[in-house]
């Protein structure tokens, strides 16, 4: 595993955690759809949110949610109309999907999770 990999992999565990601890299931992470990736799927109650995980290096001159591009975004709502097809449609009790941003930080030895609901429109 790369030092990148595993560095997204503590995000995504951080993000998890968050989720779980503002009452979240966590239903999937890193969830494949042919080419398409989400890095944390989630639900509670009668919403799922889809999660697009952010870090960077320190040091990094681009500020995580920076990196989000229009491209990206594009991949990300497509990769929800898919999970809808595929595995949300069939639960009746699912009546929304939301996606959402998390920005982490590792900074002297404390992780920071900055969470935007409805990051991507």
């Amino acid at each position: 595993m790369t030092t990148r990999t595993a560095l997204g992999r503590l995000a995504e565990t951080a993000v998890a955690d968050y989720l779980v601890a503002a009452g979240y299931d966590v239903l999937a992470r890193n969830l494949r759809l042919g080419a398409l990736e989400l890095d944390v799927v989630a639900r509670r109650g009668p919403l799922v949110v889809v999660v697009e995980v952010r870090t960077r290096r320190k040091g990094s001159m681009q500020r995580p949610f920076e990196s989000v591009t229009y491209t990206k975004r594009l991949r990300l709502k497509r990769a929800v109309r898919r999970l809808w097809r595929e595995q949300l449609a069939k639960m009746r009790d699912v009546q929304r999907v939301r996606i959402d941003a998390a920005a982490v930080s590792f900074e002297g030895g404390e992780t920071k999770v900055e969470y935007v609901e409805g990051a991507i429109e």
